[in-house]
């Protein structure tokens, strides 16, 4: 979803009001009019918006009355700092993603309870589990899912959610902090993102003019006036048709 359109849908109070209805139940247009006050029509045209951009989705029900829901859940980041703007929106990952191999700077401890994916788990409520009189072991719903299990894993899930808001607050903080730096030996007019990716890129690559281009994904020409301008600050040096960096 391109976060610049779910922005703009999201700057409508009415719409984030809307939307954080629906998060709680399904409704109808007129429970909908009533929650925010404004008219039937008002309403129709932030649902339609909304509805296009994939938010929400609508059914009818037996009495052919259109109601509307959460389509599917989304995420938005928004990154303001004196170094940029920056926004960017996903769908949730895969429960089954190899978040291990994928972040490997990340060092997860999270056992998951449910079971969920696990083919050799035959069933959930284990051989010492106590029985009700339906036959269903207690904490056990019909689904065979163990109550105690869920109630487990959404407790770590939680702290790791928050653990991880207050990882991103830290790297925010320390990359401002390395960009500063970057200000300094370039002037406060320096664009220090872009002079940063340029070293990365050196120190990661060949050197190479073109493997630079391709690592930071930037014009050429600007790519070449960026590496020029590092070098004009001794923090960089060319040697043949490569780069490297000083010191």
């Amino acid at each position: 979803m391109d976060s610049a359109v779910l922005l703009d849908l999201l700057g409508n109070e009415n719409r984030r009001r809307i939307l954080r209805l629906l998060s709680h139940k399904s409704c109808y247009v007129t429970e909908i009019s009533e929650y925010l006050g404004v008219s039937p029509k008002a309403v129709i045209d932030h649902l339609r918006k909304l509805e296009e951009a994939g938010l929400i989705e609508s059914h009818t029900d037996d009495r052919r009355r259109k109601y509307f829901h959460i389509a599917r859940d989304v995420r938005l980041e928004v990154n303001v700092s004196r170094h940029g703007f920056g926004t960017k929106s996903a769908y949730p990952a895969s429960p089954n993603l190899d978040i291990q191999g994928r972040c490997p700077h990340m060092h997860i401890d999270l056992e998951l309870r449910s079971g969920a994916g696990d083919p050799d788990r035959d069933d959930v409520d284990g051989a010492g589990a106590a029985e009700n009189g339906d036959g269903l072991a207690d904490g056990v719903g019909d689904d065979g899912e163990d109550l105690a299990e869920l109630a487990a894993e959404f407790d770590e899930l939680q702290d790791l959610e928050n653990e991880l808001s207050l990882a991103q607050r830290w790297v925010h903080g320390r990359m401002s902090d390395l960009l500063d730096r970057v200000n300094d030996r370039l002037g406060v007019d320096a664009d220090s993102r872009f002079y940063a990716k340029l070293l990365a890129a050196v120190t990661s690559t060949d050197g190479s003019h073109g493997a630079v281009v391709e690592e930071v994904n930037a014009d050429p020409q600007a790519v070449e006036d960026g590496l020029r301008r590092l070098a004009d600050a001794d923090l960089l040096a060319r040697e043949s048709d490569r780069w490297r960096l000083v010191g």
